[in-house]
């Protein structure tokens, strides 16, 4: 069985995940195909790797996983985190006051660095349902007391697109924002990105961006479609990403992944002899 990509890369949330956190047995199936056909499968999240371990392990991952929206690369087999680069603390302080003279207060989080980093919650963030653990503190500052991979930010009236553009024009080239999910606008690093994160993975397989098909559904994976040889948005994806999309597919929950790898594993038809 041939199949043209040496490399598969799927975001996490709202591309290989359903909403209820699983991963439906026609996408493992069809992923587990792909690499015995000879590609690698990377995920690639935002997720740091405390909120991501756990799916990793149900899922009887071994190989890398690029975590924090490119900040970790992380050995799911091993359970090691290969790299890590973390945010400048004084610089997320001097672009948090340049957005709040913009747009006025903001509600923050913060996700430390490391294997057992913990997300800090501020007072007025929003914590989306479900079973991903944080600690709550009831004074923000103790959220710069140790090393951080990113600081979430959530603004009282602004919806997301809003809140990312206006950061975005606040901090110039301080740090970067990204908006990655329903009430997820994050700050990071200056140049950092999934795409950052996946050819520094894809390097340690030996592996080129000509050679890899990535999966996506947010305006984060906009980085990694322009670094991957074909960008594949679900049909939930936000608007932004589908544009610049080489493909849309089905949607998380219509095991979208699954149509694509499904479509180029199967055999070529045999052409009648002449």
């Amino acid at each position: 069985m041939t199949f043209p990509y040496k490399l598969v890369a799927t975001d996490l949330d709202g591309t290989l995940l359903r909403g209820d956190d699983t991963v439906s047995e026609r996408t493992r199936e069809a992923l587990a195909a792909a690499t015995a056909a000879g590609a690698a499968h990377i995920i690639v999240t935002g997720r740091a790797v405390p909120w991501t371990r756990h799916i990793l392990d149900d899922l009887g991952y071994e190989g890398l996983a690029v975590c924090g929206q490119g900040a970790q690369v992380y050995h799911a087999g091993e359970h090691k985190l290969l790299t890590s680069l973390t945010l400048d603390r004084q610089l997320a302080g001097l672009a948090l006051s340049k957005i709040e003279a913009e747009v006025g207060p903001l509600h923050l989080a913060a996700s430390r660095d490391g294997l057992e980093g913990e997300v800090l919650v501020g007072p007025g963030y929003q914590v989306q349902e479900g079973p991903l653990p944080y600690l709550f503190v009831d004074d923000a500052t103790e959220m710069w007391t140790a090393p951080l991979n990113k600081v979430y930010i959530q603004h009282p009236e602004l919806d997301d697109d809003a809140l990312a553009f206006a950061a975005r024009a606040a901090v110039g080239s301080l740090v970067d924002v990204v908006m990655a999910g329903a009430g997820v606008v994050e700050i990071l690093p200056l140049g950092l990105s999934k795409a950052t994160g996946l050819s520094l993975a894809a390097r340690r397989l030996g592996v080129k961006a000509a050679d890899t098909i990535a999966f996506g559904d947010m305006p984060n994976d906009i980085p990694m479609f322009g670094w991957a040889q074909h960008g594949v948005a679900m049909a939930n994806a936000h608007d932004d990403l589908k544009a610049v999309a080489h493909e849309i597919t089905a949607s998380n929950e219509d095991d979208g992944i699954a149509v694509v790898l499904e479509e180029l594993l199967r055999p070529a038809p045999v052409q009648p002899a002449r």
